[in-house]
Parts: C-alpha cells; structure tokens; sequence
C-alpha cells in the first residue's frame, strides 16, 4: 500500500508540491479530453483544478451549471446519463480520455461499471464500492467486521422495531435513513419523542426506498471532520483534509443540510493524529474492500468525529464532499488529473506526494431561503465587483434565463471559496465578496470557520 502515512506527514512539514515521480514525460499520456458527471460546485471546482494541467484541452460536464461555462476550457454535454446508448456515443465522439462521476446517485447505479466494461478510464467506485454510501446498514457492518472504531448501531426494519429499541436505551440515538437522502437523512434528536417523530418521518416516505431501513446509532461527541483518500483498488494518497458546517444556522444550530461553508486544512488533525486515523481507519477499510475483492478505484470521504476515546467513522462517502471539495481544489497543482488518471487504471506507487501551496482555504455557501425544506428558484443573481485574487465562486444551483440572466436553480446556489496565508484574512475576503452577490431570499452563515478565525470571538 506504499508509506502514505510518511508521505503525508513528509509533505505537511515540507509544504511542497505535488510531484509523481512516474510522469516525465508528456508522451506516455493522454488527458486532453476530460468529462465530469454532475451538476453542482463540487464538480465545477474539479473541472476548474482539471483545466489547470496543460495536457487538458477540454473538460466537459454532463450536465454542469451555468457557472460551468465560466471556467476556462469547460463545456457542457445536454444529454441524460441513463440513456446509456447516447452517453457511449458522446463519449466516443469527443475522445473522452477520463470520465470523473461527481455524485453518489449515478455511482449508487452502478455507471463506472458500464462505463468500465466500454473501455473508458472511469475516477469512481463500482456499484459494490458505491455501497458504502448507499446503505449505512452495510457500511456499519463493513466497520464492525473490519474492528474500525464506529458508534454502536442497531439495523432496524419498521417503526415499531425502532420505539422497542428507543425506549429500552439509556444513551441519546441518531436516527438515519439507511439510504441515499442528499445529506438530509440524519436527525440528531435531543430526547426520546423526538427520536420517535425522526424514525417516523422516515419510514413514512419522505426519502422514498431510502427510508425503508433505518439505522440508529448511539449518539458521540466530538468535532467532526473531513478526510479524502485517492484509492487506486490497492494503494492509496490523501488529499488536504477539511472540516465542514453542516448545520444551517450559526453556532452550528438548525437541520443538517448538504453543507454551509468549510475550511482546509483541518488543524485538530495533527500529524500524531493522522497518522492514528491511517492505522485506525484508513487502511482497515482498504484492506476489508480487497478481502471482499471490491476493486475502489476513486474517492473515499471518511467522515470522522474526534471523540475522547479517539477518531470515530460517522459515515463514508464514495465521493468527494461538498463543499470540502470546492475548498480542497484550490489548492491542488496541475498534477491532480493525473492522480485521477492513476487511480482509475489502478497504477497509483504509493509515493506520491500531494501537497498544496502554504496557503489555507475556506469556503462559505449562499443558500436559497427556506433551504434544506421548501424554496422558490428562478430568482435573478446580481454579482457586483469581486476581488478575484485568490478567490473562485463555484455554482451550485444555477441556471440561465432564455434572455441569458443567472438564475438560482437550487438550495445551495453557489459558494464563494477564498484562499490567503491565515484563516481570518480567508474569511475576511469570503464574506467581503459575498456583499457583491444579490438575489432574492439569499442566506448564509456568518460564522463559517469559527474555530480557526482568531478575530471571530473579539467581533462575536
């Protein structure tokens, strides 16, 4: 599996640059078509690390946004993913040289393995990699039979299942929908009524077939944070880690959204605890996937919470986060997309180094009002004078009117992701560009990055 952890911690004493000893020489690789699947900042902010690299000619995005068409080098593809027939015909028209699947549900569908069998160069899990994902029920049992450190859970299959176990618990449960609910299936009830009312919502239908197991865990305290393993089916490289907001209003209070804004790096995780979290997690869930002959070829998000007793799995992800990943790509080189490359025909060394400049990034979401519930799009977006030194607005939910104005065409709209040598000068420049953005019902939270701003409890 290579010394990732050493190669890791080299890089984080070091502040260099990516560099893959392997590639030297432009001819033994071709990566001048690139295409990403998905619709959102995540995929906007790959495509804007993507087009960085020289070899890259075109990135093109099914279906992307409107702030896909701002990047350099992007085009959009307006053809459905499940029309396999037309997709292949796509592809093979405009010489994809590497498909990257941004979102879960094309994943959870099992698309890199259809893609695979047509001979494309896929960055995404198989279906049976997608699983840790896709079920939590599977994922808590994956952890529990490879000793990695999770909270205790119970797998339970109708309401009245769940009240049994509610009612006998002496400790607080998480209540989750078992399957895929676009970051909105978890609830954190604070007493045992509540409990009830979460696993009711569920089963009765608000997040469809995905509601029909729900997973209750015990509930642990602790900050959570964000890590990315680059997975070629064997070895394995990290990416800078991040902590995320997910609750929608300040002081991390209201429902669980998608996200609200995140940081990278993450400082809690010290190089003596990542290294930890390597020989804890990490490489127990790679070596459980090759026991069970799964072959992960692209993202793992490891989802973590630092408890007294030590890191803990809340979830997985077989994709990159959102908004970490608007946060992370900033600060990749231009040898990302061959990382990408590597990882999806299998062909990482285990000595890569990933490393970013010496500058931190933090990113903050502009959300529709109502958003995670009900909310109105179609509202016109004014963006005024932005400082765009170290400084991206990645789309999330946008569009283009007939006559050509951006519209919101989502919850999340867009994010504004700023990077500078300390997190309060960051921040400063986040929300001082968020001040030149206008639409109608705009929201955001002001805190983004709390724990890192030196400033914040003298201006809170």
């Amino acid at each position: 599996m290579g010394n990732a952890s050493a190669d890791y911690t080299h890089n984080l004493k070091k502040s260099k640059f990516m560099s893959i000893n392997s590639i030297n020489s432009k001819s033994f690789i071709i990566l001048e078509n690139i295409l990403i699947i998905g619709n959102g900042g995540r995929e906007n902010s790959l495509a804007w690390a993507i087009q960085k690299n020289e070899l890259v000619k075109k990135v093109y995005l099914i279906p992307g946004n409107a702030g896909s068409e701002r990047i350099n080098k992007c085009e959009r593809i307006k053809i459905d993913i499940n029309n396999k027939n037309e997709l292949v015909e796509k592809l093979e028209f405009f010489k994809i040289d590497l498909v990257v699947i941004g979102p879960e549900i094309p994943l959870a569908n099992g698309l890199a393995d259809f893609l695979r069998k047509k001979d494309f160069k896929v960055f995404g899990p198989n279906k049976d990699g997608a699983k840790l994902e896709f079920s939590k029920s599977w994922a808590k049992e994956f952890m529990q039979d490879a000793n990695i450190p999770t909270a205790n859970f119970w797998k339970v299959n109708s309401l009245e299942e769940a009240k049994k176990i509610i009612n006998s618990s002496s400790i607080p449960l998480v209540v989750k929908a078992d399957g895929l609910a676009s970051g909105k299936g978890v609830f954190i009830p604070n007493s045992k009524d509540e409990c009830f009312k979460a696993a009711e919502t569920i089963f009765n239908g608000r997040f469809g077939n995905s509601g029909n197991v729900v997973v209750l865990e015990e509930k642990i305290q602790g900050p959570e944070v964000s890590v990315f393993a680059l997975c070629d089916g064997k070895r394995y490289t990290l990416l800078p880690t991040a902590q995320d907001h997910k609750r929608l209003n300040e002081k991390d209070k209201g429902p669980n959204t998608g996200g609200m804004g995140a940081y990278s790096p993450a400082p809690l995780l010290t190089e003596d605890y990542l290294d930890r979290i390597i020989k804890e997690i990490i490489e127990p869930t790679i070596n459980e996937l090759n026991k069970r002959n799964i072959d992960y070829r692209g993202v793992i998000y490891f989802g973590l919470m630092i408890t007294k007793s030590g890191p803990k799995v809340i979830e997985y992800n077989c994709r990159f986060g959102d908004p970490e990943c608007q946060t992370i790509m900033p600060l990749m080189d231009q040898n990302f997309v061959f990382l990408l490359e590597k990882c999806s025909m299998g062909s990482l060394t285990g000595d890569e180094k990933i490393n970013t400049s010496d500058k931190v990034s933090g990113c903050v979401i502009a959300t529709s009002k109502g958003y995670p519930h009900e909310y109105k799009t179609g509202y016109q977006i004014k963006i005024g004078k932005i400082d765009s030194n170290d400084c991206q607005i990645f789309d999330s939910g946008t569009s283009f009117s007939e006559s050509g104005k951006l519209l919101t065409a989502g919850g999340r709209v867009l994010s504004i992701v700023c990077q500078d040598k300390d997190f309060d000068t960051v921040f400063e420049k986040a929300y001082k560009n968020l001040k030149e953005i206008h639409f109608e019902g705009i929201y955001f939270r002001n805190d983004i990055g709390h724990q890192v701003r030196k400033n914040f409890s003298k201006e809170n």
